[in-house]
């Protein structure tokens, strides 16, 4: 029974709450939230951590001194834990300044609770001092209050300064109206010195959490748009991959519904063999075009002209240095017929090389190299740095993550790095093993 009391207790509560007029709704969500910031916890172990050092100005100081620049915040409250209790001295009463300087250093551990402990003790303080010109808040307590507030709004947020702002209101001007002697009153003046202290803290607190989320966001953006960029990499290498393996695989129909033709007096086995192969090409053919279409558009539409290759780099070379651009071209090693796929690859490697060169390095020299091996292909595109009044274009690495794809395909390795002259090179290597054809 006592079990289900409190449940039932809540649920009465809160229809009780429905229940209620606007006004009261509202003042009851006030209250909830000012328990929530204030109440809820209120000495909680909240240890302030380090100060990053990645600003600006931290990031230039040496390294044996950044370690240190991390405790600033910390020395800062204490040096203002300092200030107050030489503010004690100097009224002549050093004993006042004690709970008020304790209530600044709490800032450094236990935020919400160094705001009640400053909020309360003023009066005590007051009375200690026998300080009544300024009551509540003898000196002592108002230098000590208006630091905790603004320590504890850097550490909390501007929900929370306003609730603290708003109670040490209240509790000011109460202990005015009912617990005065008739001497002079602080709280007004307390009141504006905090609202500029909050108002400031509640700037920088905004500008900071915009600037995170501005920074957040772009990151996002950023990942979304290299994404996208890999995805419409990877739909035209499929779409080109596609037209490659159709191409062979219609061959391949087509010659073996051709070969009994071209044999006399062929054996029934030899038919039902090409036959057979007839089949599962004309199968394997539709199931490539069911797979792979789903990534066409609709509006696509399959070029009329053959797939570039390596054949076709001299002409590409050539369209650069009608460009502007100065191109040494080198091929090294047996040049030999390479798989589809591969030289077409190989092709886009270069070209999408080259055109980074035009747009972020003008002026600049390039160099192709194109090695054949006994294992596969090596690809070299080397340029120079900069040169001319021409600023280079800003690049967001689109065209190098989608060599870094097709590569990837592959099996292939690849690199993309600015070299020590200011200059760029990329770097590919696509294995393509020689094919050894046996002679019947």
């Amino acid at each position: 029974m006592t079990t289900v009391c409190p449940a039932l207790l809540t649920v009465a509560d809160v229809t009780d709450t429905k229940t209620r007029s606007p006004e009261y709704r509202m003042a009851h969500g006030m209250f909830m939230g000012m328990r929530r910031e204030l109440l809820d916890d209120a000495f909680a172990y909240r240890l302030l951590p380090p100060m990053g050092t990645g600003g600006p100005v931290t990031r230039r100081l040496p390294r044996s001194i950044r370690e240190y620049v991390g405790w600033f915040p910390h020395a800062l409250v204490a040096g203002a834990a300092l200030v107050v209790l030489a503010i004690g001295y100097t009224d002549g009463q050093p004993v006042t300044g004690f709970v008020p300087a304790a209530a600044v250093l709490l800032t450094l551990v236990r935020p919400v609770g160094a705001f009640w402990l400053s909020l309360v003790t003023a009066p005590f303080v007051s009375v200690l001092s026998g300080f009544w010109d300024g009551w509540p808040w003898a000196p002592t307590s108002f230098a000590a209050h208006v630091v905790v507030l603004t320590v504890v709004a850097a550490r909390t947020g501007p929900r929370t300064s306003a609730w603290m702002w708003a109670l040490t209101g209240v509790y000011g001007f109460f202990c005015e109206a009912v617990l005065s002697r008739g001497g002079g009153a602080q709280t007004a003046p307390m009141l504006v010195v905090s609202a500029f202290a909050l108002l400031c803290v509640i700037v920088l607190h905004t500008r900071r959490q915009a600037k995170e989320e501005v920074t957040a966001q772009q990151t996002v953006t950023a990942q979304e748009r290299s994404r996208r960029t890999l995805l419409e990499e990877r739909t035209t290498i499929a779409r080109e991959l596609h037209d490659v393996v159709a191409h062979h695989m219609s061959v391949v129909a087509i010659q073996a519904e051709a070969a009994p033709y071209r044999v006399e007096n062929p054996p029934p086995e030899l038919e039902q063999a090409f036959a057979t192969i007839r089949e599962n090409a004309v199968a394997a053919l539709a199931e490539l075009r069911r797979i792979l279409g789903v990534v066409r558009a609709e509006d696509y539409e399959a070029p009329d002209a053959p797939q570039p290759t390596l054949a076709d780099l001299d002409s590409l070379i050539a369209n650069v240095r009608e460009a502007g651009l100065t191109v040494d071209a080198t091929v090294t090693g047996a040049a030999r017929e390479l798989p589809q796929g591969v030289e077409l690859s190989a092709y886009r490697i270069v070209q999408e090389a080259l055109s980074n060169v035009l747009r972020h390095a003008p002026g600049a020299s390039a160099k192709v190299e194109v090695a054949y091996v006994l294992g596969g292909l090596g690809l070299r595109v080397l340029n120079g740095p900069p040169r001319g009044l021409v600023k280079p274009s800003p690049g967001a690495g689109h065209g190098i993550t989608g060599m870094r794809e097709r590569v990837a395909m592959l099996d292939g390795e690849m690199t993309a790095e600015a070299t020590e002259g200011g200059g760029y090179e990329v770097a590919a290597f696509i294995p393509a093993p020689r094919e050894v054809r046996e002679e019947s």
